[in-house]
């Protein structure tokens, strides 16, 4: 396939006010970054990583490239702030299932519009994720509290339901969106203390509003989709 066929087909289903929007938020940060002097880690992490839920939410495999771009910049972002349930999670979980998904979502793209198939979990498979979710979380803020970590309880619990929720976007599950906005609107309460608190980071603190924001807005779509 030529590169802008590619394109092409990669932009189809855009609607106005998602390319309207989408232009607002990359102003801001943009404008944030000039006027505050934000990280340039948190710049380029917030444009991808917004980039990578919008296109992944409409199914597009090219969301990978972004996530993986901006992976690596998150990974600074917490290490730098000692957070290292993140770190670990991005580093050894988020950029090898990018990687994954790749090659799983190419296996599953319609023909027509390049886009993926999409799915929903049965009971037995949501009870499953509860069940991991519960105790797979106690067990990282135990150990995130054993090494000290500034956030045990919300890093604990955005670290392992982040890796459910890999897993969901990997499978093209629709329950992935529940989980995203779970780890976002306490990912964002996770960053507002650390701003707060002197870290210039201001372009993450959006970010992460943006994704709570896009989980939902997602969710509605793919359930839609579903039942059509």
């Amino acid at each position: 396939m030529k590169i802008t066929e590619f394109i092409k087909k990669e932009l189809h289903g855009w609607k106005n006010f998602e390319i309207i929007g989408l232009g607002i938020v990359f102003t801001i940060i943009f404008a944030n970054a000039l006027i505050l002097k934000d990280n340039p880690a948190a710049v380029i992490n917030a444009i991808c990583g917004i980039l990578y839920t919008i296109i992944a939410g409409k199914g597009k495999i090219s969301c990978y490239f972004f996530g993986l771009l901006g992976s690596a910049c998150y990974i600074w972002l917490s290490f730098k702030n000692a957070l290292w349930g993140n770190m670990l999670l991005y580093l050894c979980y988020y950029i090898p299932m990018q990687t994954i998904g790749i090659f799983k979502w190419k296996k599953h793209l319609k023909k027509d519009t390049k886009e993926i198939t999409k799915i929903k979990l049965s009971t037995k498979e949501r009870l499953k994720i509860i069940f991991a979710g519960f105790f797979g979380c106690l067990f990282s803020i135990f150990i995130l509290q054993y090494f000290n970590d500034k956030s045990p309880i919300i890093d604990g619990i955005t670290t392992f339901l982040s890796v459910l929720g890999m897993y969901l976007t990997v499978r093209r599950a629709i329950e992935q969106w529940i989980i995203w906005a779970i780890v976002n609107g306490l990912s964002l309460l996770m960053w507002l203390n650390i701003v707060i608190h002197g870290t210039k980071a201001y372009s993450t603190v959006l970010m992460w509003t943006v994704y709570f924001i896009l989980a939902i807005y997602f969710y509605i779509v793919w359930k839609k989709e579903l039942r059509n």
